[in-house]
């Protein structure tokens, strides 16, 4: 028959033994609790559907048509016009040429 001593010990061993078994059970809840947070929070975080933004004219009111088949009074955009600073720029290289001694001769073609 065990003796007292060993009662005490398996006693001792079954607590610890119990008590890490529910650490472990309540730590695989929280993960697995967290997991699906997250994976609804990515859900979630999915792009909204895309809206207009609504415009600044909208206090503008459009030209009135007049009955006699007229046009509208309101003008037409003007065509952009660039500036006489700017026209001859795009004609111009934007670094000045290489030095004769960095210039590569031309390739022979086989």
């Amino acid at each position: 028959m065990p003796g007292q001593d060993e009662k005490r010990r398996l006693k001792l061993d079954l607590t610890i033994a119990g008590a890490l078994f529910a650490a472990g059970v309540v730590v695989s809840v929280i993960s697995l609790a967290q997991i699906r947070a997250e994976s609804r929070m990515e859900l979630a975080q999915a792009t909204p559907p895309l809206q207009g933004t609504p415009s600044d004219d909208q206090n503008k009111t459009p030209a009135e048509s007049k009955p006699g088949g007229d046009r509208p009074t309101t003008p037409a955009p003007e065509p952009a016009r660039p500036d006489s600073q700017t026209q001859g720029a795009a004609t111009k290289p934007a670094l000045p040429q290489a030095p004769a001694e960095k210039i590569a001769p031309p390739i022979e073609k086989k």
